[in-house]
């Protein structure tokens, strides 16, 4: 039968060789996070999303503008008032999701655009 110290020594090894993996493994992906194309691709859609949230926070203050990975969630008073989307290969125009409309551009919508689609769905 094998002694204690034998099982130590065996669970340190084994957690050494799965510390050296997961440390050759992090080096291999952040390498390729780095990667200047798939940045600019993963940014774009993120700058216009900011840029919205920007002019709603300047114009429209009585709401509440919650940034998510792919959307704005406006809520005024705890209710969910409507999501603002940025997306190309979706029509621009609304629709729905249960209770909540969901507003698509293609572009950064300028104050006038945000201010009709905000009275429409209020």
């Amino acid at each position: 039968m094998i002694d204690g110290i034998w099982w130590l020594v065996i669970l340190l090894a084994v957690v050494a060789i799965l510390w050296f993996v997961a440390h050759l493994r992090g080096k291999v992906e952040s390498s390729a996070h780095n990667d200047p194309q798939s940045t600019i691709k993963k940014t774009s859609p993120n700058d216009a999303l900011q840029k919205t949230a920007v002019i709603l926070q300047r114009h429209f203050p009585s709401y509440r503008v919650t940034r998510r990975s792919n959307h704005l969630l406006l809520v005024k008073q705890d209710k969910k008032i409507a999501m603002i989307t940025i997306d190309k290969n979706i029509a621009v125009g609304q629709r729905r999701l249960g209770e909540v409309p969901i507003i698509n551009y293609h572009r950064v919508p300028n104050r006038a655009q945000l201010s009709a689609s905000l009275q429409f769905v209020e």
